[in-house]
């Protein structure tokens, strides 16, 4: 056996003893703890905290916003609950206006326009301060809320020692393409897996994005923090979910995951838009994972197997894959010691999923391994050695239904400062207005 043949015998085999050692760990800790869960309906309205749900959207379909906020509009919840819905600067104002103004005869919308497009996390800031609710829901404007889920977090976040909870979230739209049933697939594994073996321990390391709930003592201390992040010196717009939830795990707070709270968004149904939203997340990952490793210490060790799990086992499969690659080249041989291991592993984390799921789908996961190998890990590669990018890599033309059905491109604004900007009312009379230069359409319900 010559030294390639030995380093790719080696690192595969270092590759499966940590994965299988991680995995293990994480399915025991993933195990359903079956506390008998409590009924919201138990809350009486008066003892109920209120929620501010943040709507932040940007060149969003009309029909999908609508789907959105209806979800939010029929929650199940006994409390007092208002929504800030927050345009960044959109292009398809005119488009989605009939969506604003349907929703503005309900006296617990408010709308925020914002004069520019400044990014999500400035667009969610800007309601954060303009509202004054006890917990504070973020909500992507592609995402569908079950009716009971601002009832579920809520009840979660009763224990004061919560920062932050999340739901389970599945891809609205996997029925779409074979790509979209590996994500929603995808997202099982990561909430009921990841998630759940974190909230074992109270340090879930991400609140996903697309719903998530915060205490609103905890964000007034974090708030300037949350809105300063720089990295090398640049502004650090994306990896808002994450670098939020880091924040709140290093005050002091747990953050929680809700298994039976549900939520569903739209996911991308095309590689191209999937690998550039990898890139941003695996970019937001590895900056927020140089924060996250202060925190170790302090908690479970469970916690600093998952962060060596997470980013040593990734780059024990690459090389993995490029030392049998070398080994194909110079020896001529075929490396079926790394393509057992790898196969086999595939197949054993299917069945578990599949048996753990109940559904046998799961099966079919097996096609993310390809995936992974050859397109994901070099996408991580690359954020890895691009860090001080900041660029979104989503921005993009809006796209509406024309008069004739057709598509109608507008093209985006790019992202500007934000200057101040009057405060519109309903009746369309203007007033100056300050602070974060958001227009505010006044509701009735709205302080």
């Amino acid at each position: 056996m010559n030294l390639i043949d030995t380093a790719s015998t080696v690192i595969v085999s270092s590759y499966a003893l940590l994965s299988a050692v991680y995995k293990t760990a994480q399915a025991f800790h993933a195990s359903p703890t079956h506390t008998p869960s409590v009924s919201t309906h138990a809350v009486r309205p008066e003892a109920a905290t209120s929620v501010d749900v943040i709507v932040p959207c940007f060149n969003e379909d009309p029909r999908t916003l609508s789907a959105c906020l209806q979800s939010i509009a029929g929650q199940d919840y006994v409390g007092q609950l208002r929504v800030y819905v927050v345009d960044d600067g959109s292009s398809n104002r005119e488009d989605v206006a009939p969506v604003h103004q349907e929703f503005a005869r309900d006296p617990r919308f408010s709308f925020i326009l914002l004069p520019k497009n400044v990014g999500k996390r400035k667009a969610q800031i800007a309601a954060i301060r303009a509202s004054s609710g006890d917990l504070v829901l973020n909500v992507d404007s592609d995402t569908i809320l079950a009716g009971d889920m601002v009832g579920k977090l809520a009840l979660r976040m009763q224990d004061a020692g919560i920062g932050a909870a999340m739901g389970q979230l599945t891809a609205s739209n996997r029925d779409a393409s074979w790509l979209t049933g590996l994500i929603d697939m995808e997202y099982w594994l990561a909430c009921n897996e990841e998630r759940a073996a974190q909230a074992r321990f109270g340090a879930v390391m991400c609140c996903c994005g697309p719903c998530a709930m915060y205490r609103r003592s905890a964000l007034d201390l974090l708030l300037d923090q949350y809105e300063a992040q720089y990295f090398r010196g640049k502004p650090s717009d994306f990896g808002e979910d994450r670098h939020l939830t880091i924040l709140m795990l290093k005050a002091g707070f747990r953050t929680e995951y809700v298994s039976d709270a549900y939520a569903a968004t739209l996911v991308p149904d095309r590689l191209s838009p999937y690998l550039r939203q990898q890139l941003r997340w695996a970019r937001s990952t590895f900056r927020d994972t140089l924060l996250a490793l202060r925190l170790l210490p302090g908690l479970d060790p469970y916690l600093t197997l998952d962060v060596i799990g997470q980013n040593l086992g990734p780059l024990l499969l690459a090389f993995s894959v490029v030392t049998g690659m070398a080994q194909v080249a110079v020896t001529g041989t075929v490396p079926w010691w790394t393509v057992l291991m790898i196969a086999s592993m595939t197949m054993v984390r299917c069945a578990v999923a599949s048996f753990r799921a109940r559904q046998l789908r799961f099966l079919a996961f097996s096609l993310h391994t390809p995936i992974n190998i050859f397109l994901l890990l070099p996408v991580k590669a690359y954020a890895l050695c691009t860090l001080s990018n900041s660029d979104w890599l989503s921005r993009k033309p809006a796209k509406t239904l024309g008069a004739g059905g057709e598509q109608v491109v507008k093209q985006s604004q790019q992202p500007q400062s934000d200057p101040a900007m009057p405060v519109r009312k309903r009746d369309g009379s203007r007033r100056p207005s300050g602070g974060d230069g958001a227009a505010l359409v006044a509701s009735d319900g709205a302080d």
